[in-house]
């Protein structure tokens, strides 16, 4: 094994048991100076040319990268306060060294000069992209402002990394300290034996008896689903949907209210310094859609189409609830429990039923068997991965490979399960780029997927429901548009320099072969006979598969608005309540009715914490573009090899080269239409 410090000398692969929490922000900070140093010379050049600066800069970029890479995966996925504290002393020191570098007036004008010469032309698409988008990005960095308003830029922009930092970790931390210890069995009832047997273990596993309760999602889901305690569902809702709020079991300890306050007001800023009327506007210079009307127009068009189908979804609802069961009043804590009751009555199929056809084993290599017919590739396990690449971090954590034709193409981590100090949600993110090396060799691409699912129990392996094996396929397709890419430029390699409206797109393309009986006949097998999925059950699921899709089409359109209006439409001078803002939203697009106590802005992670401000959006933006791509092998066969390769060649290898639109017109042949996500929506 290696005895360098990954931090300082990083590998192809990072050695994560070399990571000392005490040198982490020494060694960025070692780093960052180098860079600068580095930008400060060759940016000085008479004459730059493509090898002269970017490919040199390209390199120092990556070192830099593969050094806070693990760094930021072991925050998310291994908190701990040691850690925290040394990211979160990091976190100024990068934004400070992004704004210094976006703002210097000498590399922007070096990069101009390639622009200009005469060898512009015969650089690589990949090249002249990466030319073309740092121009672009030098602009919104702020590179043309006068001293003291780069001064403010940079000053923003510090300011906005705290505050990001700040309300994800008081989400991550009022997820944490909720937790119940059930004793009497009585109060679980109705919840499937598999949960409470992950509920019995996570008790065993704190020195307790009894079945332990967290807002973790593996947890609160069969709770919300299946108990038919009224009271106990109704303390978790309000638990989970006040995290980091003003109201709720944990009232103001870690309240995100004021941190939203000040993000909003500091993104408006920072886009009026740029001189764009909106963060909104600011937010689609990079994107595919044209203007902030497209975007509002799009969204009120697919909430026109579906919000008569939502209310009769929900009158349906709750006449089932008042008829078949006596409840009058139908709370939102009541919503999931009986839409699964009455799913369950209408199509006799139920999560519970389907889950012990997808141990987890079993749907991984079923993935890995889509991949390897669409796009030839072969995905294995490292089996000693502590050999490979250091410490794999956690015991949950395995390492993996993909080859092509016998060699080696990339690497990636997969997280799975659910546990304490571990960031909720599903993502995908990048470990390593695809680029070429000083040598001239092309570097290998590493990812890390990371999922929270309900972790095995016992010595049996973890069952996934449906909802979750698309969730599984859905990070995998983010991986293998960052890992499958053909472009050896890193800032339109894989994922990078893709359309932030266009990057669900391969994401959402491979949840498709989650409902295929061809391909559910090898990713299903019984766990304990290997029997797939009856044909039987799937034609119950299938037939399942539309149960109240236009309910969640307005759900996710309720979300999209209201980040986009509440950026699109903030007013610094008398800024509009966040809460009135959702409110309006609510009342033109919602059809279940929010507690006066909810505060589900306040764990909003995506756009307070992530990368989606003014772009949540983009979900359904992509989704329009993944269905239409989908319904192509729908008609030339879901394993057609033409097929995917014309995909693996016109979209995923291609990585942020081309613009999105372009290559969706190359692989479609024409502009998307709305008409397959409907379709696969079951919306009329």
């Amino acid at each position: 094994m290696s005895s360098t410090n990954t931090l300082t000398t990083p590998q192809a692969l990072p050695n994560f048991n070399e990571v000392k929490i005490d040198t982490i922000e020494a060694s960025i900070s070692q780093h960052l100076d180098d860079n600068l140093n580095a930008i400060k010379t060759l940016s000085q050049q008479a004459n730059p040319s493509w090898d002269s600066l970017v490919s040199k800069l390209e390199e120092y970029d990556d070192i830099l990268s593969k050094a806070w890479s693990p760094v930021s995966h072991l925050n998310s996925v291994c908190n701990s306060d040691e850690l925290r504290e040394a990211y979160n002393a990091c976190l100024p020191k990068l934004s400070a060294y992004s704004t210094e570098v976006g703002q210097n007036k000498s590399l922007q004008q070096a990069y101009q000069a390639i622009k200009d010469s005469p060898d512009f032309s015969g650089l690589s698409t990949a090249q002249q992209k990466t030319i073309n988008n740092a121009l672009r990005d030098f602009h919104l960095a702020g590179v043309d402002l006068s001293d003291d308003k780069k001064q403010r830029y940079g000053e923003i922009k510090s300011r906005l990394s705290d505050l990001s930092s700040k309300y994800g970790e008081n989400v991550l931390d009022a997820t944490n300290k909720w937790q119940k210890l059930i004793t009497d069995k009585n109060h679980l009832a109705g919840v499937p034996e598999s949960a409470l047997a992950g509920f019995e273990q996570a008790a065993k596993a704190n020195d307790q008896e009894g079945y332990l309760l967290t807002l973790d999602f593996p947890c609160y889901l069969p709770v919300m689903t299946y108990c038919d305690d009224e009271a106990l569902r109704k303390e978790m809702y309000t638990a989970f949907a006040t995290r980091a709020s003003d109201q709720g079991p944990d009232a103001g300890e870690f309240d995100n209210s004021d941190n939203m306050v000040e993000i909003l007001k500091l993104r408006h800023e920072l886009a009026n310094l740029l001189g764009f009327e909106s963060y909104a506007h600011y937010s689609l210079a990079s994107k595919m859609a044209e203007s902030p009307e497209q975007v509002i127009q799009f969204l009120q068009d697919l909430a026109e189409k579906s919000r008569s189908q939502a209310q009769q979804e929900y009158a349906e609802l709750k006449a089932y609830a008042k008829d078949e069961h006596g409840v009058n009043d139908l709370n939102a804590w009541d919503v999931t429990y009986f839409g699964e009751k009455l799913k369950q009555d209408r199509y006799s199929v139920s999560q519970e039923e389907i889950k012990p056809y997808f141990p987890a084993p079993k749907a991984l290599s079923g993935l890995f068997e889509v991949a390897n017919r669409l796009f030839d590739v072969n995905i294995e396990e490292v089996a000693d991965a502590s050999v490979t690449a250091g410490d794999v971090y956690h015991d949950d954590a395995k390492l993996f490979s993909i080859k092509k034709d016998g060699q080696l193409i990339a690497q990636f981590y997969l997280d799975l399960y659910a546990r304490a100090k571990k960031r909720g949600g599903a993502w995908m993110d990048e470990c390593r780029v695809r680029r070429t090396k000083a040598n001239g060799e092309a570097q290998i691409p590493a990812a890390y997927l990371v999922c929270n699912f309900t972790p095995p129990v016992g010595d049996q392996p973890a069952l996934l429901n449906h909802n979750e094996l698309t969730t599984l396929f859905h990070e995998f397709g983010h991986g293998i548009h960052h890992m499958l890419t053909q472009v050896n430029t890193a800032a339109v390699s894989g994922i990078n320099g893709v359309a932030w409206d266009a990057v669900e797109l391969p994401s959402q393309f491979l949840e498709n072969w989650c409902w295929e009986p061809e391909a559910l006949a090898f990713i299903s097998g019984h766990v304990e006979t290997s029997e797939p999925l009856p044909k039987a059950l799937l034609d119950k699921m299938l037939a399942a598969k539309h149960f109240q899709t236009a309910m969640m089409m307005v759900r996710q359109l309720e979300f999209s608005l209201f980040d986009f209006k509440m950026h699109l439409n903030y007013n610094p001078e008398n800024p509009q309540p966040i809460q009135s803002v959702l409110d309006e939203v609510r009342a033109q697009v919602s059809v279940v009715e929010a507690p006066e106590f909810n505060r589900f802005q306040n764990s909003f992670s995506h756009i307070f914490a992530g990368g989606y401000s003014a772009g949540y959006y983009s979900y359904k933006w992509a989704e329009v573009l993944s269905a239409d791509v989908f319904s192509r092998f729908e008609e030339e066969g879901i394993f057609n090899k033409e097929t995917g390769q014309s995909f693996f060649n016109e979209i995923l290898s291609r990585g942020g080269e081309l613009d999105a639109a372009e290559l969706f017109k190359n692989f479609r042949g024409r502009e998307p239409k709305v008409d397959a996500l409907l379709r696969h929506s079951g919306i009329k």
